[in-house]
């Protein structure tokens, strides 16, 4: 079944070109050139990758990447994005949201099919060919006949190829054992064709031999430089047998060593000139590095913390942070000092590169230098950097044998004492957990009480200043009312029929006015409750009689859209301040109420469980937001809109309840409904 492989662009030259290269490469292409049009492709079909642009005409690319790793998926499309490299933000984000690759335009098509293919690969393992597969590309006829008959003679497969373009198709198709490579030939060279298999993510580590018929004493080391596991003149076929057989050997033994030194690279390559860093990209990239570009140390850093590079180009003068100071931010860390760092600069200037080299960098090279020595300074340094890994790697080897040894001879006394260890620091980690939290219970309840403390005063103040001017309007539209009721009929005999809606609408105001008021009186009783939480004596009551009459307070709210079950159970009276109990559990049904918005139901459950008086109000509504649970409690905090709700209710329900010596909570989950559980203790339990 082939893959299928959604490209999203809003250039449709990117997107044809890529959909050629990635149906000539067995894949099936699905083209968009929207994030809009991307949904709908994934929506409708499963696909395996995604080439997906970061600018896109309606949204963010990053956008659509982000949807498609928050999507549950088995088998979730490999991503990589595709964007100009001229801010270097747009890698960071999509790396550290979660793309694969980032490959910056101007693209090599080549490479993103083989990054695909490597992914896949990845997730799908092929088995091994049952016969090693050699790839001869070679342009003589003559030559691969014998060379071919001499390898099958060995008992290897061979496949061949006439030049460099056809033995690259022929590599990607068939993934050879190993590739035997003639150095001259027309179109693109040996060298050119063993850069293009490093660069290649699925062909990287396969053994590569660059043959040739030349004397000339230069042509190994250029061999090596291109990437060539293996040099070897054409005359002797035994000897080229020979050479085959030793760099499978080697790469069956240790399979670091079928890569060769030269093998795809990634360069951080940091420099504010636009220009420079495109000269930088243009040639390294030629000889088969993979480039990433930042334009100041800032870019830089942040660059080195998102991905893995192996080697660093450093301009010396930058805005922002130099690169001597970039260099040593580099150097000190951990992770990246050991990354290989040339510093650049436009300058001869003998006292900057002593300065830079005391920094931490490993090399200085002037701008000015042929663009040869660039190349060789990093073919230098990384082979310098192989090296040491290669050394470090048997080091660690020998220093893990040893380890290893030491440990399954101590081992036999560790095991009592870890068992002994793990039962202590259990037990020790079950007071420390119960000390913690004892301590935020302690915590909570001392920031609330600060709260309602400071809180008190105003609203005392408030409430009294609101309460007078309120009871004689409150008094005087009583009066009002009356009268208009003693003389509605009269006044309703004596209007016309244009009069009467005017009249009508008078009377209608009259009520909404009393409504109002009556609500800001509702208001100014929270207030005051939550101001003087100290009113009355505490007294036994029903508590199933202070439920019932709170509901029929409360009937006109219900209607018959919502449904209340009551439970009652054992006991049924309990100690308290009757009026502040009341206040409490109107408070938390009020509120379930108001979280019902169309049809739904209330239960109301009282009695007594483990030594503490229970009262739980459970609903069915839309639950409390994850995001402001731990906000509900605050004094004037709502969730509703303005003009609709106070947010007293609660803080004034959980004064009350700690005035009670109780607790109060709260169980919610978003759409599923919230649980109120008041527990107050009982006396002598």
């Amino acid at each position: 079944m082939q893959p299928v492989v959604l490209i999203v662009d809003d250039s449709l030259t990117v997107r044809m070109d890529l959909a050629d290269a990635f149906q000539n490469g067995g894949f099936l292409p699905r083209l968009a050139g929207s994030v809009a049009e991307a949904r709908q492709v994934l929506a409708r079909e499963l696909v395996s990758a995604v080439i997906l642009d970061v600018i896109l005409p309606d949204e963010d690319g990053i956008e659509l990447l982000r949807e498609i790793r928050a999507t549950p998926s088995t088998a979730p499309p490999f991503v990589l994005l595709l964007s100009s490299e001229a801010d270097v933000r747009d890698r960071i984000r999509g790396i550290q949201i979660g793309a694969d690759d980032y490959v910056g335009k101007p693209y090599d098509t080549n490479y993103v099919i083989a990054r695909v293919r490597e992914l896949l690969r990845a997730r799908h393992p092929a088995d091994a060919p049952a016969q090693q597969t050699i790839l001869i590309i070679d342009d003589s006829p003559t030559f691969r006949a014998q060379l071919g008959e001499a390898l099958e003679l060995a008992a290897y497969a061979v496949v061949t190829a006439v030049d460099g373009e056809e033995g690259l198709r022929i590599a990607d198709s068939i993934r050879p054992t190993a590739i035997l490579v003639d150095s001259v030939m027309p179109g693109i060279d040996g060298g050119t064709v063993i850069r293009r298999i490093r660069l290649d993510a699925a062909l990287r580590a396969t053994p590569c031999v660059l043959l040739t018929a030349s004397e000339d004493d230069g042509a190994e080391l250029r061999a090596l430089d291109a990437g060539a596991d293996a040099f070897v003149r054409k005359e002797d076929l035994e000897v080229v047998l020979a050479r085959v057989s030793a760099v499978l050997r080697a790469s069956s033994l240790d399979p670091t060593n079928a890569a060769s030194l030269l093998g795809p690279k990634r360069i951080l390559a940091v420099d504010d000139s636009v220009t420079y860093l495109h000269e930088l990209l243009t040639v390294l990239r030629g000889e088969g590095y993979d480039v990433v570009p930042a334009r100041s140390g800032e870019e830089g850093i942040e660059m080195l913390a998102t991905q893995l590079f192996d080697c660093v180009l450093l301009d010396l003068i930058m805005p922002g942070i130099d690169g001597i100071e970039t260099c040593r931010r580099i150097k000190s860390s951990p992770l990246h000092r050991d990354i290989p760092l040339i510093m650049l600069t436009a300058a001869e200037d003998r006292q900057a590169m002593i300065e830079a080299l005391g920094s931490g960098a490993d090399d200085f090279i002037s701008k000015s230098s042929e663009i040869e020595v660039l190349k060789a300074r990093v073919r230098a340094q990384l082979r310098r950097k192989q090296f040491e890994d290669e050394h470090r790697s048997i080091r660690e080897k020998l220093l893990q044998s040893q380890f290893e040894a030491a440990e399954a001879r101590a081992a036999r006394q560790l095991a009592e004492t870890r068992a002994k260890l793990v039962e202590e620091l259990e037990l020790k980690n079950q007071e420390l957990t119960q000390a913690y939290r004892d301590l935020q219970t302690a915590q909570t309840q001392l920031v609330q009480s600060a709260k309602l403390a400071s809180l008190g005063e105003l609203v005392a103040g408030v409430a009294h200043e609101i309460n007078n001017p309120l009871a004689f309007v409150i008094s005087h539209l009583g009066t009002v009312r009356k009268s208009t009721a003693k003389v509605d009929g009269s006044v309703r005999v004596a209007l016309s029929s244009e009069q009467m809606p005017t009249w009508q609408r008078a009377l209608d105001r009259l009520g909404e006015m009393d409504v109002g008021l009556q609500r800001m009186r509702e208001l100014v009783l929270k207030l005051r409750t939550f101001s003087r939480l100290d009113e009355g004596e505490r007294k036994v009551v029903s508590v199933r009689e202070c439920v019932e009459s709170l509901l029929t307070i409360l009937r006109h709210r219900l209607k018959e859209r919502i449904r209340v079950d009551t439970r009652y159970g054992n006991p049924d009276e309990i100690e308290c301040y009757p009026g502040l109990l009341t206040q409490a559990i109107m408070n938390l049904v009020a509120n379930a109420i108001d979280a019902i918005e169309n049809e739904g139901a209330i239960a109301i459950s009282t009695g007594a469980v483990e030594g503490s008086y229970q009262i739980v109000v459970a609903d069915s509504g839309s639950g409390i937001p994850e995001a402001v649970r731990h906000k509900i409690l605050d004094p004037f905090f709502t969730t509703k809109p303005v003009g609709q709700g106070t947010g007293l209710g609660l803080s004034i329900t959980y004064s009350i309840v700690k005035k009670h010596g109780g607790e109060l909570e709260f169980k919610s989950r978003a759409g599923g409904g919230t649980e109120a559980c008041i527990r107050i203790p009982i006396p002598g339990k």
